[in-house]
């Protein structure tokens, strides 16, 4: 079998561990094949100013359409709400942590006015203006290696980052502050990953072993608010569902880009009516758009 993969050291590194999972359940040698994407090719523009869905997925998943690669890894917060009617996400594995964290020498709250914050996400500079911080926001790109280097070689202060990815890559010991995730609300889907396939692939129930059960319920929650309000990284919309128990709790905030809250939601729901909680939160929130 083929798994298709960007080749950055973080998406090779979550292709691995799931090539691991598979491996237990699936007897055929599994070889990575590595796709650039338009987001590993466009370095010199902010995320939300790229008028494009899937920048990071839609060379892999027209891989596995062309069945050039049998399935591929994506991070789930990546996936548009809306795939090829041919292709499915087959599996979430259990997700890591979605929290968000700083990356600093300097603690939040040292951070001076005029710090210079890099960031490429207009949820992060939304929440940075939110909390009156009058940082200097400068646009960062590029992998997690990188954007930590640039931190601690003093070329920007501080940059606000996914814990997952530096959990993953083994780099917790440059994480200055974890953000309570009612704080600063990570994106729908942060910390998962997704596993997709066509639909017709004769290896799908086997590939669906993979799946986490709470993990599912939690992203399917969270991508049904953004589903419904029909919005991407164009808007600062931070999403969190939480699964506990049989009950699933979901915290949704809409910002302005200026950093004003124009809707946030609580709700709860049982845990095999994630969609359905999801779509609740949106016809509260919709009316802010």
């Amino acid at each position: 079998m083929k798994v298709g993969t960007r080749g950055s050291r973080l998406a090779l590194k979550q292709t691995e561990d799931i090539i691991a999972k598979l491996s237990r359940i699936i007897p055929d040698r599994i070889e990575k094949v590595i796709v650039k994407t338009s987001g590993d090719k466009i370095k010199d523009s902010q995320l939300y100013k790229i008028d494009r869905k899937g920048i990071f997925t839609k060379e892999l998943d027209n891989a596995v359409l062309e069945e050039r690669v049998d399935f591929a890894v994506h991070s789930l917060k990546d996936v548009p709400t809306e795939i090829d009617e041919d292709l499915t996400i087959a599996a979430v594995p259990e997700r890591e942590p979605p929290h968000e964290v700083l990356v600093s020498r300097l603690d939040w709250d040292e951070l001076p006015a005029n710090s210079r914050i890099g960031t490429s996400s207009l949820r992060r500079e939304a929440f940075c203006k939110h909390y009156k911080k009058e940082f200097k926001l400068e646009p960062l790109r590029g992998n997690i290696d990188t954007r930590i280097r640039k931190v601690m070689e003093g070329e920007i202060d501080a940059t606000i980052m996914a814990e997952a990815g530096l959990k993953r890559l083994g780099l917790e010991e440059n994480i200055k502050r974890r953000f309570p995730l009612k704080y600063i609300t990570p994106a729908a889907g942060q910390g998962a990953l997704a596993v997709i396939t066509r639909k017709d692939n004769p290896k799908l129930d086997l590939i669906k072993k993979l799946n986490h059960y709470r993990s599912l319920q939690e992203v399917k929650a969270e991508k049904s608010v953004l589903k419904g309000l029909g919005v991407g990284c164009q808007w600062p919309l931070g999403v969190i569902a939480q699964a506990r128990n049989k009950k699933l709790y979901l915290y949704a905030i809409l910002l302005s880009r200026e950093g004003d809250i124009l809707s946030q939601v609580t709700l709860e729901g049982p845990i095999n009516k994630a969609q359905e909680l999801g779509e609740r939160a949106a016809n509260e929130m919709e009316d802010y758009l």
